[in-house]
């Protein structure tokens, strides 16, 4: 699973301090056209929507009545136009009671 499967939910998981966070697998390099930002944006949507849809609850029950931290871990940093997108992302999932993070993750060989 990851970002170009936007209609999956990567991973659910529960941390420390019982909140539930839906984790998005990003992978693809950051773009010149934006391709990137407009397919993690379609993932971050279609999170939204299985949230407030329900769906979240009903396939993950564990879920409910729990803060919900949506997570991106990804393999690039973002360009510039990615930071800006990012921090619009967090002012809007916060203004709806969400939570929003960023962090990168890279691959050890």
């Amino acid at each position: 699973m990851s970002v170009e499967d936007k209609n999956i939910i990567d991973i659910v998981s529960i941390d420390e301090e019982d909140n539930a966070v839906l984790t998005i697998s990003d992978h693809l390099e950051w773009d010149k056209e934006n391709e990137h930002l407009l397919i993690l944006q379609e993932k971050i949507n279609s999170y939204l929507g299985a949230i407030e849809g329900g769906e979240l609850y009903t396939n993950y029950p564990n879920a409910e009545n729990k803060n919900i931290i949506i997570r991106v871990i990804a393999l690039h940093s973002p360009n510039e136009e990615g930071e800006i997108f990012l921090e619009r992302v967090k002012e809007t999932l916060e203004a709806g009671g969400y939570n929003f993070q960023f962090k990168l993750h890279s691959i050890e060989v």
